[in-house]
């Protein structure tokens, strides 16, 4: 596995390896928002339930959109509760795609903590090894953390940058395709004029990330090749953010626009390209 794929993901055998040998592993069990699942649902034994909605983002406003950046003292809290620390091995999974946990992933890079990766696979990955679950809820470790959180570790964009980049074909957009293509007769439907479809589900294949080669190659023919200031988004940032972890991993960097598509569209003066050409 190359140096990039290690330090983005992990996968079931070697998480189990580090559980097995009570390496210092923090695992985090990531739901979108609070009821969204159930906390109680079947997990890896030994996770915390969390919530990107109320851990990992900031209050929700038309300006910064559905998920904004949140208060790095708030989250440094919350990490210390979650028991991490600066030696900390910190793995984020979901059961539902990849995107909530690529998101938590994300965030806590930002927050600049180096040693944090998203399970390959997630939740089904575990299960589909014949490894135990348990519907045991925690939202706290036994023991606090101590680590030091700042913010700025991961790249990000505006509004108007992302406007900038989508002019000189800079810009990912993430969600699926209907999404992108919106409806000309419905407001606030579309995409980022300019902006270029790359749906982050294309960059998984059997339900995990496809190989780095796989990646470099698709990525390659987005315009993404490792030359130029890439951004991306998608609806409120957890699509982006997987295909900003599927970049990570072929070892190629982009900058996210966090109040993605929630905040583009909130405000009326902004302009809006329908159908499936960037426009």
């Amino acid at each position: 596995m190359s140096d990039a794929r290690s330090r983005t993901l992990i996968a079931v055998d070697e998480l189990a390896r580090l559980l097995d040998a009570r390496e210092a592993v923090v695992l985090l069990d990531v739901i979108d928002e609070q009821g969204g699942a159930p906390d109680d649902r079947r997990k890896i034994p030994g996770a915390l339930s969390v919530h990107l909605a109320t851990d990992f983002s900031g209050g929700p406003t038309p300006a910064a959109g559905r998920r904004p950046l949140p208060d790095v003292a708030d989250l440094q809290a919350k990490a210390r509760a979650w028991g991490i620390r600066g030696d900390s091995i910190v793995v984020a999974y979901d059961n539902s795609g990849g995107a909530q946990a690529s998101r938590a992933w994300w965030t806590l890079r930002w927050a600049g903590l180096a040693n944090v990766r998203v399970l390959d696979g997630g939740y089904g990955a575990w299960i589909a090894t014949g490894r135990p679950s348990s519907n045991h809820v925690a939202t706290h470790a036994a023991l606090a953390g101590d680590v030091v959180l700042t913010s700025g570790g991961m790249p990000t964009i505006d509004a108007e940058e992302a406007a900038a980049l989508a002019t000189q074909s800079g810009l990912l957009d993430a969600r699926a395709r209907a999404a992108y293509a919106g409806d000309p007769a419905k407001a606030g439907t579309g995409h980022i004029p300019g902006a270029i479809h790359a749906a982050a589900g294309d960059n998984i294949a059997d339900g995990k990330f496809k190989s780095n080669a796989e990646l470099r190659a698709r990525f390659s023919t987005l315009g993404a090749d490792g030359s130029r200031k890439i951004g991306v988004y998608c609806g409120s940032g957890n699509a982006a953010a997987h295909a900003i972890a599927a970049m990570s991993a072929a070892g190629l960097e982009a900058a996210l626009y966090v109040g993605s598509w929630s905040a583009w569209s909130a405000d009326p003066s902004r302009p809006v390209a329908t159908g499936p050409e960037p426009g």
